[in-house]
């Protein structure tokens, strides 16, 4: 895909068409992102995708994006119904959603796939899926930071009650405490972002990937990252890396 594909056969399924047309390439690249929650996989996903000129499949837009249609398959609106009542959505309804976007894992501008697969049993059906199409992932990058590390990116931020911006007290603080610089409105640390929730929410993620990370270890496509420092640097750190594993020169 282009740089700024607007990603509608994702976000919609197979029945609709990008408007941006596939590139053609010598060669296309396939990447897995694993990561804590706080760890800027999306900052990270589409940083890639600029310089490798892939397509970030996120399931968190693709969920944004059906949120209140009324034309959303039924394996999304399932989804989208659990997501309401506080549940997870099971293996198979993610799966589904997967390969009714079966053109987007073929297409030739490769992708960064971003929030699946986070179980064991999403890992196996997503690689059969890849395999009855015909493609395999080059690579499956983890990015690794240390619990205190993502509770303090967590715990710090705040979000205005008003406008919903995000700040953080110490890497993006407001120029008066409390205070959106946009609309005045009051900033609130969010209950999810209590340093015990967020201890919580982390065991939890640990516990479910950690299968993932010997899976993909095993079969020799884990990359592993520090997640520590600037987004840029990250990014940086993440090419280099990718580069040696995949046995290429540039993107």
């Amino acid at each position: 895909m282009s740089h700024d594909p607007d990603r509608l056969a994702w976000l919609r399924g197979d029945e609709f068409s990008c408007v941006e047309p596939a590139v053609s390439r010598e060669r296309r690249y396939r990447l897995v992102l694993l990561g804590p929650p706080g760890v800027g996989k999306g900052t990270q996903a589409k940083m890639l995708c600029e310089r490798m000129g892939t397509c970030h499949l996120s399931t968190g837009d693709l969920f944004r994006a059906n949120e209140g249609t009324e034309d959303a398959s039924p394996a999304m609106a399932a989804a989208l119904d659990a997501m309401h009542r506080g549940e997870l959505v099971s293996d198979d309804l993610v799966m589904s959603m997967l390969r009714e976007r079966s053109n987007c894992l073929r297409c030739s501008g490769g992708f960064v796939l971003d929030g699946i697969p986070r179980t064991l049993a999403q890992a196996e059906s997503l690689e059969k899926t890849l395999g009855d199409l015909g493609v395999e992932l080059d690579a499956v990058i983890s990015y690794d930071l240390p619990l205190d590390e993502v509770v303090n990116r967590f715990s710090g931020r705040r979000t205005c009650s008003s406008c919903k911006a995000v700040y953080h007290l110490t890497a993006n603080p407001p120029q008066a405490a409390g205070i959106c610089d946009d609309c005045g409105g009051e900033l609130m640390q969010r209950d999810d972002d209590q340093p015990e929730t967020i201890r919580v929410r982390m065991h939890a993620y640990t516990a479910a990937t950690q299968p993932l990370v010997q899976y993909y270890s095993e079969r020799d496509k884990l990359v592993s990252i520090d997640g520590h420092g600037r987004p840029e640097e990250i990014a940086d750190r993440t090419l280099a890396a990718l580069k040696k594993h995949m046995a290429v020169e540039s993107f």
